[in-house]
């Protein structure tokens, strides 16, 4: 079923789609969706929080909670993501919330996505410099041990001294190891990607941009075999961009997040995130007082709406917001609609309103 749409029938039994035909099914529940489209149900690989909870609380029960409240709105699956954190704060951190995964009610709890330390000063967006930490291998190992194994993704400039050693360790331990808040060169990426690297954080943003003598890491992006995270909330990237984007990319190389942060969906006088007071404005969190830019309040569904808005084909949109992130985390059994496949299913209207989550 991937990168198409038909109609038809899903049968599903035990959790499981069991048959998908064009013609009547019997069972002993039927649901008819009157004319909305199935898709399966959300990846979202790069989140912070959601409706008040996320990693600021630096805890399980926390995550928890959240997983819950992503179901709501059709993710099947995430990446909790950690702000730059180094030394014990950091140790404590991977501890609390690791010991989540697999308490979960909700949402699948893939493995934390460690958004530093291991990134450029110069690219530093809403993180702040203090937390910054170089490549060493003692850190990498301690990581690992305080995280019981959870860690799913990094995020680290390719810049930076030692990153092959990161590169290598990453490898060894099937972690996702992404290009992000990074001041690179272009030549510095086609290098890092002859030696293994594959995906880049959340493209166009907080790192080099595009230069008529200096593509960067976005030209990299653009130009190079790179799969890639895009915000689609038509503020982090031009809606023309994003149209750009689903012309000249493979859609199997794109992969939609959120990046939203803990405060989104949530009513409240004041908002923090990351330890700091934001503001939602122009559509987006920014740093109270200022026009920096750090974070999204983006849902999956609606990440996929602007991607549709801007050009992509609906399928295609689709593709990024489930099949890719499965395809890239290594998921089995989640992210398409296939016999065989886990019954984690969303439904929505030609409006893209969320009608119904079978989760």
């Amino acid at each position: 079923m991937e990168n198409k749409i038909t109609r038809g029938n899903v049968l599903v039994e035990n959790g499981k789609i069991k048959k998908i035909s064009a013609g009547k099914m019997s069972a002993a529940k039927t649901i008819d969706l009157r004319g909305d489209f199935l898709s399966p149900a959300f990846i979202d690989t790069h989140i912070h929080g959601y409706k008040g909870y996320g990693v600021d609380d630096e805890s399980a029960e926390s995550i928890l909670k959240m997983s819950l409240a992503l179901r709501e709105c059709g993710v099947c699956a995430f990446c909790p993501t950690l702000y730059a954190r180094k030394g014990e704060k950091l140790f404590s951190i991977l501890k609390n919330l690791s010991s989540a995964a697999g308490k979960e009610k909700g949402a699948k709890i893939i493995g934390l996505h460690l958004e530093g330390p291991f990134i450029s000063p110069e690219r530093l967006g809403a993180m702040n410099i203090n937390d910054l930490a170089p490549i060493t291998k003692d850190l990498l190992e301690k990581m690992h041990k305080a995280a019981n194994g959870k860690i799913a993704a990094i995020t680290a400039a390719p810049e930076l001294d030692n990153f092959s050693l990161l590169q290598k360790f990453c490898d060894e331990k099937k972690i996702v190891l992404q290009a992000g808040h990074t001041n690179a060169t272009y030549e510095q990426m086609l290098c890092a990607r002859q030696k293994g690297l594959k995906h880049i954080t959340h493209l166009f943003n907080a790192q080099s941009p595009i230069h008529q003598r200096a593509p960067g890491v976005a030209g990299a992006g653009l130009m190079a075999d790179f799969s890639a995270e895009i915000i689609a909330d038509n503020v982090h990237v031009h809606p023309a961009l994003l149209g750009f984007l689903s012309r000249i990319k493979n859609p199997r190389d794109i992969v939609l997040i959120t990046d939203s942060l803990t405060p989104t969906g949530q009513n409240a006088k004041k908002f923090y995130a990351n330890g700091e007071r934001i503001e939602m404005r122009g559509g987006a969190w920014r740093r109270a007082g200022e026009e920096t830019i750090v974070g999204s309040s983006l849902t999956m569904l609606n990440g996929v709406k602007n991607l549709v808005a801007a050009g992509s084909p609906l399928p295609n949109a689709v593709l990024t917001a489930s099949t890719n992130p499965a395809r890239l985390h290594g998921l089995k059994n989640i992210g398409k609609i296939e016999e065989g496949y886990d019954a984690k299913l969303v439904s929505f209207d030609k409006n893209f309103n969320l009608k119904k989550v079978l989760i």
